[in-house]
Formats: C-alpha cells, sequence, structure tokens
C-alpha cells in the first residue's frame, strides 16, 4: 500500500489569509507532506473549500487539495463544474470526500437539508454526480439538475474522479460500498475501522463492485499535550460515550503509533489534524514532519 499523509487546517484556523494559506502550502509540500485539506463547514471560520484549494493550488503546483465537503443540498450541474474547473486548473490534484454534515448548532439549518433526510438525499444526488464528471448526459429524470442532453463542459483531468465518503454510522457505511469509491472517517479506533471497512466491502460486493485496496483512509485528531476540560467537553461529544483517549493521541508518539495501528487493519491515507489550531502553523508542520512524513512509502 502506498502510505500518505496530508495536514487539515480544520475548521477555525486563526489569521489564515491568502499570504498564510499560501505560505502554509508551501511548507506542507516542503517538508515532504501529500496533500493539504480543508473541510467545509458553512458557518465556521475556515475558507471555503473550493476556493481555498484554488489559492492553494495556484500558490504550490505540486502538493494534492484535498476537501471533506457537503453533498446534500448542493446543485448538481453547479457543483459538477466547480469540480471539474478546479481538478483542470490543478492537474488533476484534487482529493474530495463527501459528507453529509454536522446536525447540531447553527451547521444544522445552514446545510438546508434535514439530518433525516440527507442520507436519502446522497443516494439520490451522487449517481448524477458521477455520470456528469463521466461526461455523460442528464437524461429525463435529471430535470431537477438542468435540461435533458446536458453535458459538462469541462470534465475533471483525473479520468475516473474517485469520490470518496466519510461517517462511521452503518447507513453511511452500506451507502459507501455502493456508491463511493474510497472511505475516510474520523474520531475512530482502529479496531473500529476495520469493522467499517468490513462493512464497506461487504456492501460493495453486494453491488457488485470492489473498492480499491488503496482508498481506505482515515482523518485523526491529535493533542501534542495532554487535553484541557474545554478540549475534552468538546470533544465528548464526538466521541458519544466512546473513551477520548482511544480516538485521540496525545503527544507526536502516540501519533504514529495510531498510524502504525490503522495500516495494520489496512489503511494507507491519513489526515491528521491538531485538536487545538496552532497560533504557528509552520513551528507546528516543523515538529510533525518528522514524525510522521516517513511514514511515506
Amino acid at each position: 500500500m502506498k502510505i500518505r499523509v496530508g495536514v487539515s487546517v480544520g475548521v477555525g484556523p486563526p489569521g489564515l489569509d491568502g499570504i498564510a494559506l499560501a505560505s502554509l502550502a508551501g511548507d506542507l509540500d516542503a517538508l515532504g507532506f501529500d496533500s493539504i485539506w480543508l473541510p467545509e463547514v458553512l458557518t465556521s471560520a475556515a475558507p471555503d473549500p473550493l476556493i481555498g484549494l484554488a489559492w492553494a493550488g495556484a500558490s504550490n503546483r505540486r502538493l494534492k487539495l484535498g476537501t471533506t465537503m457537503l453533498l446534500p443540498g448542493r446543485h448538481l450541474l453547479r457543483l459538477a463544474k466547480q469540480i471539474a474547473v478546479l481538478d483542470q486548473l490543478t492537474d488533476g490534484r484534487f482529493l474530495l470526500t463527501l459528507v453529509p454534515g454536522l446536525v447540531r448548532g447553527p451547521e444544522r439549518e445552514a446545510v438546508g437539508v434535514d439530518p433525516g433526510r440527507r442520507g436519502e438525499d446522497m443516494d439520490e444526488r451522487l449517481p448524477v454526480l458521477r455520470r456528469l464528471l463521466a461526461g455523460e448526459p442528464l437524461g429525463d429524470d435529471d430535470a431537477t439538475w438542468g435540461a435533458p442532453g446536458t453535458r459538462l463542459g469541462v470534465l475533471p483531468k483525473q479520468d475516473p474522479f474517485d469520490m470518496w465518503f466519510g461517517g462511521r454510522a452503518r447507513r453511511s457505511l452500506v451507502r459507501c460500498g455502493r456508491l463511493a469509491d474510497g472511505w475516510l472517517p474520523s474520531l475512530c479506533s482502529p479496531t473500529e475501522a476495520a469493522a467499517g471497512k468490513a462493512v464497506v466491502e461487504a456492501s460493495a460486493n453486494e453491488a457488485g463492485r470492489t473498492i480499491s485496496p488503496e482508498h481506505f483512509g482515515v482523518s485523526i485528531v491529535y493533542a501534542t499535550a495532554p487535553l484541557d476540560a474545554r478540549a475534552e467537553q468538546g470533544l465528548a461529544m464526538l466521541a458519544r460515550g466512546r473513551p477520548i483517549a482511544s480516538l485521540v493521541p496525545v503527544g507526536l508518539p502516540a501519533l504514529v503509533n495510531a498510524i502504525e495501528a490503522f495500516v495494520a487493519v489496512g489503511f494507507s491515507k491519513f489526515v491528521v489534524r491538531p485538536v487545538v489550531p496552532p497560533e504557528d502553523w509552520h513551528a507546528e508542520l516543523v515538529a510533525l514532519a518528522p514524525a510522521v512524513v516517513p511514514l511515506q512509502t
């Protein structure tokens, strides 16, 4: 397996203006990381991922550009063109994981689709999005997105263009196996990831599909110092009763051990993010790189 490690800037990086984002992309490339990731949370301080990644991609010509992006509520023809143009402009460096979105706080309403319908919404939209990105025309049943026969005027550089899913609920795993090209969960233990991978692969097999063994990854939140009460409280909501210590490695040696444990159960693509956005990203990356970059193969 080809092990790759990218870095996510999270949902609220302090002071991440255009110059800082370009500098961050340059540091990631110079230090040997595989990719930069900008998540999409509509109500956060983080940049819009498509705009931010286009900026980063113009600033650096080698680094891969990833996002966990919302699918529910999107206009598919517009989204397909945005994806295709970004992938073309960045010479096929765009990495896309689609997610249903957060279900708490202001984001619940901002997504525009009730959380109870978001899975069904993804079921409906992904096949249409996939056909558009493959250059196929809209059909008679796709009138919501445009006139039948409409095609994209530009296609992604990557052919085929892979779309991964996130999520850990069983319905999400089954959906991933039926529809997606890879799986990128977050806040899970190696044991949970291995069990989820088995469900994804079984679902794909039932649908007459296969997912490449290279297409399983994990988003890992890590800490460089023991978590304070505020950080633990925020993570506890997402942990849903599971021990936080099993989900968030504390210290770089623990992060390395976590990555190696995930590799042992068949995962090879990693997106790491400090639980607390650092005041100095350059210093954070200089410390992080010697620990995790050598794991890449």
